[in-house]
């Protein structure tokens, strides 16, 4: 069975690579498993909005997601990470296999900057250990990404 997230990416006619790795928790250790960059490997995370909204953040597995930078991109006072559950629910994803690409809900989706900088990353393909390499011009495109300065300090 095909996951959803290569179903959307061969619906958009989007070359991509998979990946398959033994799955371990955190894109670093996708990383390391892959014997790729950290930095390449982008971490899908869930955030809610004081409004209820959630929204996506993809950072590159090397970083971390400073609130107040999220909070300015996005237009919000507040921002907090989803609870497990939420991102759950509102992707259609278990934890470890959350993507924008192909999620049950099409939320905004804010790509960093320094990571939209690489020419392809590496993001989960709606399944706990297999990813997808594409190019960040066709992550971009396909998910409307707001690329905007996400890292922490």
């Amino acid at each position: 069975m095909a996951l959803r997230g290569i179903e959307f990416l061969k619906t958009q006619g989007i070359e991509h690579e998979v990946l398959t790795y033994r799955f371990v928790k955190g894109a670093r250790a996708a990383a390391d498993a892959l014997d790729v960059p950290h930095e390449t490997v982008v971490k899908s995370l869930v955030f809610r909005a004081e409004d209820g909204s959630f929204l996506f953040v993809l950072l590159g597995g090397d970083a971390n997601v400073s609130l107040r930078n999220l909070g300015r991109a996005s237009g919000h006072k507040h921002v907090q990470a989803a609870s497990p559950r939420d991102a759950e629910r509102v992707t259609g994803y278990h934890v470890g296999g959350i993507s924008p690409l192909g999620s049950r809900n099409p939320l905004p989706v804010f790509l960093d900057r320094q990571t939209a900088s690489h020419e392809s990353l590496i993001i989960n393909a709606g399944g706990r250990g297999t990813l997808v390499r594409l190019a960040t011009s066709d992550l971009y495109r396909i998910t409307h990404a707001h690329v905007c300065d996400l890292r922490a300090a």
